[in-house]
């Protein structure tokens, strides 16, 4: 049920130039990247965000050129939120088509339908959050058709990004190459309105900036793997306006969805300038995935961005763990139990994760090198990533004020499932965080025993 908007934003809280402020510069190829120099050629063509979109819907798809005939995807919930609006509008440029999903997931299946249906659709309008865009993402993408989205609420960062979240046909739940949308456009009265915990499931997927830069900035500094500060350089100054508007997130206030999205945003494009995901997908993601990948019927149906939420808490309390020390974090040879692997996987997911963790599994003398650099970059190391960390405090005191579940139990996730993520998740997929550190030095079975 859609919630009445109760606070509304004036000029004042808006950015200095708009809702897409620097967003516009970026497009326009103003920005200039300061690593390389360059103006990188974005693959959108508009990004609009305004308290208001009502009559608007008709010209800002015009202007992208999709066609002459339309198709508006959404699911039950977002065709009432603004779907039905929006087709409407569209009457005007053409003939209009629409698809309503039934409950629709982001997987295989979903995408052979989906494909199936928009065989003959020449301009996709996807009308909704997280599971609409990645199934249009995914299937126009397969093809090259530009497709264009209206948000309905601010619940993930993957609007703008160049990547689908999909789950395979075993189960698995992966990352994949897809396009962005031609044209990405915000009604901030519509997410405002919509049920507060799916802005706050957004406030949890961007909330993760601090543990994610940790894990990402550690892994560069121990394995030499790829860093870029830029997706930082874009989202810092928003990322400081929304924390401190967090307790709106929860009262539907519009400014604080407004400066929601340019970090959901900001962070989407920090994907087109790098290719990669890292700077908002470390380690807690990885406990979000396992659970949506194997909780099976213990899945509590909640949201990625709520999952995230949790799953940054308990990155956040385990690298404090290790940053309050001195003393450099010591580990052994890794030690990884295939069959146990096998057995809570299956053996497809299994032998598909072991390979491609086969970079961070350590020998003897790997661990030992290991050591050895960690014993000499420790004592700078500490302090680069202390000067990335939000204290843990604080963190649970944002979460809880835009409104997001806290602990397992507040997602309605068994807790001993949640343990067994926290210490399993790192076998899925090969990027290097705490969670890797603390399970080499034997630690991270009994930290996970510590979380509710």
């Amino acid at each position: 049920m859609i919630q009445s908007v109760q606070k509304q934003s004036g000029d004042t809280d808006r950015p200095a130039g708009g809702w897409t402020a620097l967003i516009d510069d970026v497009l326009a190829g103003r920005w200039v990247n300061p690593e390389t120099g360059k103006t990188p050629r974005m693959p959108y063509d508009r990004i609009v965000i305004e308290e208001n979109l009502d009559g608007a819907e008709a010209d800002l798809i015009d202007s992208l050129k999709l066609g002459e005939r339309f198709t508006v995807v959404a699911d039950a919930a977002t065709w009432d939120a603004m779907g039905a609006r929006v087709a409407r509008r569209l009457e005007r440029l053409g003939p209009v088509d629409t698809v309503i999903l039934d409950h629709p997931h982001a997987d295989m299946a979903n995408i052979a339908a989906l494909k199936e249906r928009l065989a003959g659709a020449e301009g996709v309008v996807a009308v909704g959050s997280g599971t609409i865009n990645d199934l249009c993402k995914y299937v126009t993408g397969q093809d090259g058709r530009r497709y264009a989205v209206f948000a309905t609420a601010g619940s993930m960062n993957g609007y703008t990004s160049t990547t689908a979240s999909i789950t395979l046909e075993n189960g698995l739940k992966v990352s994949l190459p897809s396009h962005a949308p031609a044209g990405f456009f915000v009604d901030l009265s519509v997410s405002a309105s919509a049920p507060r915990h799916l802005s706050a499931a957004g406030f949890g997927d961007c909330l993760v900036r601090s543990v994610a830069q940790v894990d990402w900035w550690m892994s560069h500094r121990m394995l030499s793997t790829y860093y870029s500060t830029v997706p930082y350089l874009l989202q810092d100054k928003d990322e400081v306006e929304l924390n401190a508007r967090a307790a709106g997130i929860a009262e539907g206030d519009i400014a604080a969805n407004g400066y929601l999205y340019r970090v959901l945003t900001l962070c989407g494009l920090g994907v087109s300038f790098t290719g990669v995901s890292h700077h908002g997908s470390m380690g807690e993601h990885q406990i979000s995935h396992y659970i949506d990948c194997f909780a099976g019927d213990k899945h509590p149906c909640t949201l990625h961005g709520q999952q995230v939420g949790v799953a940054t808490l308990t990155l956040a309390r385990l690298q404090k763990m290790f940053l309050d020390s001195d003393k450099a974090p010591v580990i052994r040879p890794t030690r990884i139990d295939a069959a146990g692997m096998a057995r809570r996987m299956g053996d497809e997911i299994a032998a598909q994760c072991l390979g491609d963790i086969a970079p961070k599994i350590f020998d003897e003398r790997a661990a030992a090198e290991m050591n050895e650099k960690f014993s000499e970059l420790w004592p700078t190391l500490r302090r680069e990533l202390q000067a990335f960390t939000i204290p843990v405090d604080e963190m649970e005191r944002l979460l809880a004020a835009a409104g997001g579940p806290m602990t397992a139990k507040d997602l309605g996730l068994p807790v001993d499932f949640y343990r067994e993520a926290v210490v399993h998740c790192r076998e899925m997929r090969n990027r290097y965080s705490f969670l890797d550190i603390a399970a080499d030095a034997g630690m991270l079975e009994d930290f996970a025993a510590g979380e509710v």
